[in-house]
């Protein structure tokens, strides 16, 4: 790959060895996503996985967005 950019190299590469917050598969709304946690129970959309075609329009379910699920136990 090649990257042609004026900007320099450290702030390029900022960030790219930084560790990820381990995501989780919840249901909420009646729609399977993946959601990075907040707080118990509560969490930030990060990517829809299982729903139907219009729940890609929906506002509310947009990724960033902070939904209320119900923890699952392991």
């Amino acid at each position: 790959m090649t990257l042609y950019t004026n900007m320099p190299l450290e702030l390029v590469l900022e960030g790219v060895n930084d560790e990820v917050e381990p995501l989780q598969e919840v249901w909420a709304n009646g729609v399977k996503m993946q959601v990075t946690s907040v707080a118990p129970g509560i969490g930030k959309i990060v990517r829809l996985l299982e729903c139907d075609l219009n729940d890609y329009l929906n506002p509310s379910l947009t990724p960033g967005m902070i939904v209320h699920y119900q923890p699952t136990a392991n």
